[in-house]
């Protein structure tokens, strides 16, 4: 299988917020932002896979600042890593106050996709090849999310983990 590199599947989608993605206070729902990284982060996946995907999993999404009606937002994807038949697309995500001039990051999250056949069945996908000293650490990072991904999923055992156990000892080296 050949291989595809992370600037490949690079995917940027955005949104204006209108009166109806918003809640009573004004701010973007968390909801409907979820929705348009699924979106956004499936299209990276699908351009590294060449073909369909279902999302297997979202990782953990805080808010570090609300996204106001009117403020255009930002969501930059792409896969920071392929394994087997899955993908983990990594995202950021930025709002706009256009009057203003202002882009501010709120957000940031990892989304795993499965490439499937046309019979639903996982399928194998590229390998990625990171480039950048960014895309190198988040290729490597990627390994240890994914184990924690299959522990909290009961898919993996905690003391099969060989790269968070390469985490741990290198924390217990250091202390």
């Amino acid at each position: 299988m050949h291989k595809k590199f992370a600037k490949e599947s690079y995917t940027e989608m955005n949104e204006l917020v209108l009166p109806n993605d918003t809640n009573t206070f004004g701010n973007l729902m968390g909801g409907r932002l979820l929705y348009w990284m699924d979106i956004c982060s499936a299209m990276a996946s699908q351009k590294h896979s060449n073909s369909p995907v279902v999302t297997v999993s979202v990782d953990n999404v805080s808010f570090s600042r609300s996204i106001k009606l009117g403020e255009v937002v930002t969501i930059q994807a792409k896969v920071s890593r392929a394994f087997s038949s899955s993908m983990e697309v990594r995202m950021e995500i930025f709002a706009h106050n256009l009057p203003e001039g202002t882009r501010i990051k709120t957000n940031e999250a990892y989304y795993t996709f499965v490439a499937i056949d046309e019979n639903n069945k996982p399928r194998k996908v590229a390998e990625l090849v990171p480039e950048t000293e960014e895309e190198i650490q988040l290729f490597d990072e990627a390994l240890r999310r994914r184990e924690l991904r299959l522990i909290l999923g009961k898919k993996l055992q905690p003391e099969n983990a060989t790269a968070l156990k390469d985490l741990v000892n290198l924390f217990n080296h250091k202390g």
